[in-house]
């Protein structure tokens, strides 16, 4: 898989073609995710490392061996996380751990919570979870940081209590300038326009669309109007219903933001089937393969996003550092991803990956996951 250039960054990039060989067993993960535990050694059933940690960070020590490394997706089967996933099974793999996927088939508020006990009774040594609810798994998540396992989250976090570290794939303020400029460029700086979210409760979906409403609030989009946020719950077929609801409801629409993969992969499905192709804007987070036909029949003009790859594999080596004591989620730790080089823990533990990246029909080619 081609990956997302970047720009210069402590560590230098990852230009190996390591992700894109090991998505040809994707499959077959997937369907053996949800058949086998990998557990912790008898030897730590004495670590009790949850929320009350005061263990003291030790840069050079080396990253453990044969750590589990649980991957909680929102929702398994969705695309965005199937790759986001397998970056962190090469991640678990270049430091010599033991790499599981597991996870609900639909992404409701508290879907996760089973698979997160289970992975404490497991005792798992690092769960990298995308929560659906900021709050409907801290109770299992402190659950798990009490039994020992180190708890990170990625792409859409928690409560900053219920994690040791929070990968964000970009900041929120970012993702939402970003996208609140692409619509504005395709509809002309006027018009009314609708978001199509993910479920009404996802953290980042929501930390996104409050900032984009501060964006659309500044004078250089006083023209722009946002009536309305629909919700497609992340799945394929209501997003698309959604997308028709939102144009009946609103036929004066110019444009709609969808910040979430399949949400944005749907609705350019029935733009472009319909007699709104091409004359209702859309744009918003999706992957080039996902967007590829719609950016080449004229449907979608722009639209951005991470590496999804990246953004598992740093979440892997961030809960190695973790587990081995490299780091304990306190802001200025340092630590490093693997070819992704070196990153710095900033306030409330997070880690930033990067800046989100804009494709067009001039540079989509340039890409495949």
């Amino acid at each position: 898989m081609n990956l997302i250039p970047r720009g210069p960054r402590t560590g230098g990039p990852r230009t190996g073609p390591r992700i894109g060989i090991a998505l040809a067993a994707c499959a077959a993960l997937l369907a053996s995710a949800a058949c086998s535990g990998t557990t912790r050694g008898d030897d730590d059933e004495d670590t009790d490392d949850g929320a009350e940690s005061t263990a003291q960070a030790d840069p050079s020590a080396p990253l453990a061996e044969d750590l589990a490394v649980a991957f909680l997706p929102k929702q398994v089967n969705n695309p965005y996380f199937t790759v986001a996933d397998e970056g962190g099974r090469v991640a678990v793999e270049e430091f010599g751990g033991e790499y599981k996927e597991t996870g609900p088939s639909e992404a409701s508020a508290s879907s996760q919570v089973s698979y997160i006990n289970t992975l404490s009774q497991q005792q798992t040594d690092v769960i990298a979870i995308a929560a659906n609810d900021p709050g409907a798994v801290c109770g299992a998540l402190d659950g798990a940081r009490s039994a020992g396992a180190r708890v990170v989250t990625f792409d859409s976090d928690t409560g900053p209590e219920c994690r040791d570290l929070f990968v964000n794939q970009a900041t929120a303020e970012g993702i939402a300038q970003t996208q609140v400029e692409l619509i504005a460029e395709q509809i002309g700086g006027e018009g009314q326009i609708a978001i199509l979210s993910a479920t009404p409760n996802a953290t980042n979906q929501n930390a996104w669309i409050a900032l984009m409403e501060e964006e659309l609030a500044k004078p250089e989009y006083a023209g722009i109007e946002l009536v309305t946020v629909a919700y497609g719950n992340d799945e394929d077929e209501k997003s698309f219903q959604e997308t028709q609801g939102l144009l009946r409801s609103y036929p004066d629409l110019a444009g709609i933001v969808s910040p979430t993969t399949v949400g944005l992969a749907a609705a350019a499905r029935y733009l472009s089937g319909s007699e709104y192709g091409g004359e209702v804007a859309l744009t918003g987070l999706g992957t080039p393969n996902q967007m590829r036909e719609f950016v080449a029949d004229g449907t979608v003009e722009s639209f951005a996003l991470w590496n999804p790859a990246d953004l598992g594999y740093l979440a892997a080596y961030a809960g190695a550092a973790l587990a081995s004591g490299q780091i304990t989620g306190a802001e200025g730790e340092t630590f490093t991803a693997g070819e992704l080089g070196e990153y710095t823990i900033a306030e409330e533990s997070t880690v930033v990956l990067g800046p989100p990246t804009v494709f067009t029909e001039e540079n989509i080619d340039d890409y495949s996951f």
